[in-house]
């Protein structure tokens, strides 16, 4: 009796997939590709999933309202936030207790860079160019948010300060160096 061949070959048939299907009820997500971790090409990409409930840099984003360049400046703006804030930190309970205050950590370099960084940023924006972009980066504030906290609620109102905004991401942009100016 005669062998029954095999229609596909092995090459072609996929390895793993790795996408997960389930989501939370109230997730808010866009697609995004980033370099496979796993990948056997350098280069190769996948597509994953990013949450921007809470991100409202990310969803201009996925939703095309903002460019690459303005996106990847205001992280940059987030990132010397972060790195320029000291507040109070927790306790640490496997400290041995001293009476007396603490002595104050050095500034790192990094510190330094990032608040020179943030001085320059505020000047170039301005006072509310400056207020706006705190609002919506560090606070996470919408459009919305943003005219309901100045007491200017209304359509027009969510319009100009989305159109402001990208103004200062195009500020931004040039600051950071993710862009060139245009003559």
């Amino acid at each position: 009796m005669a062998r029954a061949k095999r229609n596909k070959s092995l090459k072609a048939t996929k390895a793993h997939d790795r996408r997960a299907r389930d989501l939370l009820r109230n997730a808010e997500v866009a697609a995004v590709e980033v370099d496979d971790p796993l990948g056997l090409e350098p280069g190769d990409k996948i597509v994953t999933l990013r949450s921007i409930r809470n991100d409202p840099l990310g969803r201009l984003h996925s939703h095309g309202q903002i460019d690459e360049a303005q996106y990847q400046s205001g992280r940059a703006f987030q990132d010397d936030w972060e790195a320029a804030e000291r507040g109070p930190r927790a306790v640490d309970p496997s400290r041995e207790y001293v009476d007396g205050g603490q002595a104050r950590e050095p500034i790192t370099e990094r510190q330094r860079k990032a608040v020179l960084r943030l001085n320059r940023a505020e000047r170039e924006l301005g006072a509310d160019g400056s207020a706006l972009v705190h609002d919506v980066l560090i606070l996470g504030m919408t459009m919305a948010q943003v005219g309901q906290r100045r007491a200017l609620p209304g359509q027009r109102w969510i319009g100009y300060f989305a159109r402001r905004f990208r103004e200062c991401l195009d500020r931004l942009a040039l600051l950071y160096g993710f862009a060139t100016e245009q003559r």
